[in-house]
Protein backbone atom coordinates (compact mmCIF):
# COMPACT_ATOMS: atom_id res chain seq x y z
CA UNK A 1 0.00 0.00 0.00
CA UNK A 2 0.81 3.56 -0.36
CA UNK A 3 1.65 6.01 2.30
CA UNK A 4 0.40 10.00 2.84
CA UNK A 5 0.71 12.39 5.12
CA UNK A 6 -2.12 14.66 4.92
CA UNK A 7 -2.17 18.58 5.60
CA UNK A 8 -5.69 18.41 7.57
CA UNK A 9 -5.67 22.54 8.66
CA UNK A 10 -8.87 23.95 10.42
CA UNK A 11 -11.92 21.70 11.13
CA UNK A 12 -14.04 23.55 8.27
CA UNK A 13 -11.75 21.99 5.71
CA UNK A 14 -14.47 19.00 6.47
CA UNK A 15 -17.15 20.89 5.23
CA UNK A 16 -15.65 23.41 2.62
CA UNK A 17 -15.52 21.89 -0.81
CA UNK A 18 -12.45 23.87 -2.13
CA UNK A 19 -9.23 22.91 -4.28
CA UNK A 20 -7.71 20.93 -1.45
CA UNK A 21 -10.66 18.90 -0.28
CA UNK A 22 -11.47 18.39 -4.01
CA UNK A 23 -7.74 16.90 -4.13
CA UNK A 24 -8.14 14.45 -1.24
CA UNK A 25 -11.46 12.98 -3.42
CA UNK A 26 -8.92 12.49 -6.34
CA UNK A 27 -6.38 11.15 -3.81
CA UNK A 28 -9.15 8.60 -2.93
CA UNK A 29 -10.31 7.94 -6.43
CA UNK A 30 -6.42 6.89 -6.68
CA UNK A 31 -5.57 4.94 -4.19
CA UNK A 32 -6.14 1.08 -3.72
CA UNK A 33 -8.76 -0.39 -1.58
CA UNK A 34 -7.04 -0.78 1.61
CA UNK A 35 -8.03 -3.89 3.87
CA UNK A 36 -8.04 -0.87 7.32
CA UNK A 37 -6.41 2.70 7.72
CA UNK A 38 -4.09 3.49 10.32
CA UNK A 39 -4.28 7.00 11.18
CA UNK A 40 -1.61 9.13 13.59
CA UNK A 41 -3.14 11.93 13.91
CA UNK A 42 -2.09 14.59 15.59
CA UNK A 43 -4.86 15.35 18.23
CA UNK A 44 -4.36 12.23 20.22
CA UNK A 45 -1.34 12.98 22.99
CA UNK A 46 -1.22 9.74 25.04
CA UNK A 47 1.66 8.93 27.33
CA UNK A 48 2.45 5.62 26.10
CA UNK A 49 1.62 4.44 22.60
CA UNK A 50 -1.70 3.15 21.78
CA UNK A 51 -3.94 1.58 18.91
CA UNK A 52 -7.97 1.95 18.55
CA UNK A 53 -9.28 -1.59 19.15
CA UNK A 54 -13.03 -0.94 19.33
CA UNK A 55 -15.83 -2.26 16.86
CA UNK A 56 -17.26 0.86 16.63
CA UNK A 57 -15.09 3.95 17.14
CA UNK A 58 -16.88 7.30 17.98
CA UNK A 59 -16.63 10.39 16.10
CA UNK A 60 -14.81 12.89 17.87
CA UNK A 61 -15.37 16.63 17.94
CA UNK A 62 -12.14 17.80 19.39
CA UNK A 63 -12.82 21.60 19.25
CA UNK A 64 -14.73 24.46 20.07
CA UNK A 65 -15.97 27.80 18.14
CA UNK A 66 -17.06 26.30 15.39
CA UNK A 67 -20.40 26.27 13.43
CA UNK A 68 -23.09 23.51 14.22
CA UNK A 69 -22.93 22.01 10.93
CA UNK A 70 -19.02 20.55 11.91
CA UNK A 71 -20.34 19.17 15.40
CA UNK A 72 -23.24 17.12 13.11
CA UNK A 73 -20.57 15.21 11.36
CA UNK A 74 -20.43 11.86 11.32
CA UNK A 75 -17.78 9.56 10.43
CA UNK A 76 -19.37 6.06 11.16
CA UNK A 77 -16.58 3.67 9.62
CA UNK A 78 -15.86 0.43 11.38
CA UNK A 79 -13.03 0.08 13.74
CA UNK A 80 -10.85 -3.25 13.64
CA UNK A 81 -9.98 -5.11 16.84
CA UNK A 82 -7.87 -7.74 14.50
CA UNK A 83 -5.99 -5.48 12.74
CA UNK A 84 -5.43 -3.74 16.41
CA UNK A 85 -4.05 -6.50 17.53
CA UNK A 86 -1.50 -7.04 14.29
CA UNK A 87 -0.42 -3.54 15.13
CA UNK A 88 0.32 -4.81 18.49
CA UNK A 89 1.81 -7.76 17.57
CA UNK A 90 4.18 -6.29 14.23
CA UNK A 91 5.69 -3.57 16.82
CA UNK A 92 6.44 -5.85 19.17
CA UNK A 93 8.55 -8.58 16.90
CA UNK A 94 11.00 -6.01 15.39
CA UNK A 95 14.36 -5.77 17.21
CA UNK A 96 14.33 -5.00 20.89
CA UNK A 97 13.48 -3.49 22.94
CA UNK A 98 10.69 -3.22 20.90
CA UNK A 99 7.74 -0.07 22.51
CA UNK A 100 4.58 -1.75 23.73
CA UNK A 101 1.38 -0.69 22.14
CA UNK A 102 -1.66 -0.72 24.29
CA UNK A 103 -4.93 -1.09 22.59
CA UNK A 104 -7.97 1.44 23.80
CA UNK A 105 -11.29 -0.27 23.58
CA UNK A 106 -13.66 2.59 24.74
CA UNK A 107 -11.19 5.99 25.31
CA UNK A 108 -11.05 7.25 22.72
CA UNK A 109 -12.12 7.31 18.53
CA UNK A 110 -12.00 8.98 15.22
CA UNK A 111 -10.94 12.82 16.14
CA UNK A 112 -10.87 15.31 13.49
CA UNK A 113 -7.43 14.46 12.26
CA UNK A 114 -8.59 11.56 10.61
CA UNK A 115 -12.53 12.11 10.26
CA UNK A 116 -11.89 15.53 8.37
CA UNK A 117 -9.76 14.09 6.05
CA UNK A 118 -10.97 10.59 5.44
CA UNK A 119 -14.21 11.85 4.99
CA UNK A 120 -13.41 13.37 1.40
CA UNK A 121 -10.77 10.57 0.32
CA UNK A 122 -13.61 7.86 1.25
CA UNK A 123 -17.00 9.15 1.62
CA UNK A 124 -18.66 5.91 2.06
CA UNK A 125 -17.02 5.08 5.62
CA UNK A 126 -16.69 2.09 4.93
CA UNK A 127 -13.26 0.92 5.44
CA UNK A 128 -12.31 0.51 8.63
CA UNK A 129 -10.19 2.89 10.34
CA UNK A 130 -7.60 2.71 13.31
CA UNK A 131 -6.37 5.18 15.39
CA UNK A 132 -2.50 5.43 16.51
CA UNK A 133 -1.37 7.68 19.37
CA UNK A 134 1.58 10.06 19.80
CA UNK A 135 3.21 9.41 22.75
CA UNK A 136 4.20 12.61 23.86
CA UNK A 137 6.75 11.44 26.37
CA UNK A 138 8.92 10.62 23.40
CA UNK A 139 11.10 12.31 21.38
CA UNK A 140 11.07 12.29 17.08
CA UNK A 141 13.68 9.56 16.74
CA UNK A 142 10.97 7.21 18.65
CA UNK A 143 8.53 8.04 16.20
CA UNK A 144 10.34 7.94 13.24
CA UNK A 145 11.39 4.38 14.25
CA UNK A 146 7.65 3.90 14.92
CA UNK A 147 7.28 4.26 11.31
CA UNK A 148 9.74 1.66 10.58
CA UNK A 149 7.99 -1.00 12.87
CA UNK A 150 4.94 -0.46 11.01
CA UNK A 151 6.39 -0.81 7.58
CA UNK A 152 5.29 -4.30 7.27
CA UNK A 153 1.83 -3.69 7.44
CA UNK A 154 1.83 -2.17 4.19
CA UNK A 155 1.97 -5.44 2.83
CA UNK A 156 -0.69 -6.96 4.89
CA UNK A 157 -3.28 -4.22 3.43
CA UNK A 158 -3.11 -1.64 5.63
CA UNK A 159 -2.65 1.93 4.92
CA UNK A 160 -0.90 3.98 6.92
CA UNK A 161 -0.88 7.77 6.88
CA UNK A 162 -0.74 10.54 9.56
CA UNK A 163 -2.25 13.40 9.39
CA UNK A 164 -0.83 16.95 10.63
CA UNK A 165 0.80 20.18 9.74
CA UNK A 166 4.43 20.62 9.24
CA UNK A 167 3.68 24.13 10.07
CA UNK A 168 1.64 24.75 12.65
CA UNK A 169 1.30 28.04 14.83
CA UNK A 170 -1.71 28.47 16.44
CA UNK A 171 -0.55 31.51 17.84
CA UNK A 172 0.80 33.42 14.89
CA UNK A 173 -2.81 32.41 13.08
CA UNK A 174 -4.67 34.50 11.11
CA UNK A 175 -7.96 33.83 10.65
CA UNK A 176 -8.37 34.14 7.08
CA UNK A 177 -7.58 31.14 5.34
CA UNK A 178 -6.05 33.71 2.42
CA UNK A 179 -3.87 35.98 4.76
CA UNK A 180 0.07 36.14 3.37
CA UNK A 181 2.31 33.66 4.93
CA UNK A 182 4.59 34.79 7.06
CA UNK A 183 8.02 34.50 5.93
CA UNK A 184 9.64 31.92 8.27
CA UNK A 185 6.51 29.88 7.58
CA UNK A 186 7.48 29.83 3.49
CA UNK A 187 10.94 29.12 4.93
CA UNK A 188 10.59 26.12 7.01
CA UNK A 189 7.51 24.84 4.54
CA UNK A 190 10.47 25.44 1.67
CA UNK A 191 12.86 23.40 3.66
CA UNK A 192 10.70 20.79 4.69
CA UNK A 193 10.32 20.28 0.59
CA UNK A 194 13.91 20.21 0.23
CA UNK A 195 14.76 17.46 2.27
CA UNK A 196 11.73 15.39 0.94
CA UNK A 197 12.97 15.79 -2.15
CA UNK A 198 16.64 14.85 -1.20
CA UNK A 199 15.61 11.96 0.94
CA UNK A 200 17.01 13.39 3.72
CA UNK A 201 14.87 11.98 6.33
CA UNK A 202 17.56 12.36 9.08
CA UNK A 203 17.33 16.47 9.12
CA UNK A 204 13.89 16.11 9.15
CA UNK A 205 13.68 14.39 12.62
CA UNK A 206 16.70 15.53 13.68
CA UNK A 207 17.26 19.45 12.84
CA UNK A 208 13.78 20.66 12.38
CA UNK A 209 14.20 23.02 15.07
CA UNK A 210 17.85 24.25 14.30
CA UNK A 211 16.55 27.08 13.10
CA UNK A 212 14.17 30.24 13.95
CA UNK A 213 12.03 29.81 11.51
CA UNK A 214 11.86 25.78 12.54
CA UNK A 215 11.13 27.23 15.85
CA UNK A 216 8.37 29.29 14.68
CA UNK A 217 6.83 26.86 12.60
CA UNK A 218 6.88 24.03 14.70
CA UNK A 219 6.34 25.67 18.49
CA UNK A 220 4.74 22.18 19.71
CA UNK A 221 5.49 18.64 18.06
CA UNK A 222 2.33 17.23 17.91
CA UNK A 223 1.32 18.78 14.03
CA UNK A 224 5.40 17.74 12.92
CA UNK A 225 5.43 14.17 14.71
CA UNK A 226 2.61 12.25 12.73
CA UNK A 227 4.69 12.91 9.57
CA UNK A 228 7.63 11.41 10.76
CA UNK A 229 6.04 8.05 11.04
CA UNK A 230 5.11 8.31 7.07
CA UNK A 231 8.59 9.04 7.17
CA UNK A 232 9.95 5.96 8.49
CA UNK A 233 7.21 3.76 7.42
CA UNK A 234 8.75 4.99 3.41
CA UNK A 235 10.61 2.18 1.30
CA UNK A 236 13.97 3.00 -0.34
CA UNK A 237 12.23 2.45 -3.84
CA UNK A 238 8.95 4.74 -3.37
CA UNK A 239 8.28 7.49 -5.09
CA UNK A 240 7.71 10.84 -3.46
CA UNK A 241 4.78 12.65 -4.58
CA UNK A 242 3.54 16.33 -3.48
CA UNK A 243 -0.43 15.77 -3.50
CA UNK A 244 -1.02 19.37 -1.97
CA UNK A 245 0.88 22.48 -1.25
CA UNK A 246 -0.63 25.58 0.19
CA UNK A 247 -0.24 27.52 3.13
CA UNK A 248 -3.11 28.57 4.89
CA UNK A 249 -4.24 31.26 7.75
CA UNK A 250 -0.58 32.80 7.19
CA UNK A 251 0.87 30.04 9.83
CA UNK A 252 -0.35 27.01 8.79
CA UNK A 253 1.03 24.37 5.93
CA UNK A 254 -1.24 22.35 3.93
CA UNK A 255 1.62 20.37 2.27
CA UNK A 256 0.33 16.92 1.71
CA UNK A 257 2.85 13.93 0.38
CA UNK A 258 2.76 10.40 -0.77
CA UNK A 259 5.05 7.68 -0.94
CA UNK A 260 4.36 4.94 -3.53
CA UNK A 261 1.21 6.05 -4.98
CA UNK A 262 2.49 7.59 -8.32
CA UNK A 263 4.19 5.11 -9.90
Amino acid sequence: MPILFFGHGSPMNAITDNAFTQRLAQIGRDLPRPRAILCVSAHWMTEGTFVTGMEKPPTIHDFGGFPRELFEVQYPAPGSPVVAELVEREVAKTSAPAPVVGIDEDEWGLDHGTWSVLRHVFPQAEIPVLQLSLDMTKGPAYHFEMGERLRALREQGVLIVGSGNLVHNLRRIEWDPAAKPYAWALEFDAWTKSMLEDGNFGALTKDYLATEAGRLAVPTPDHYFPALYILGAADAKDRLAFEWEEMQNGSISMRTFSFGLRG
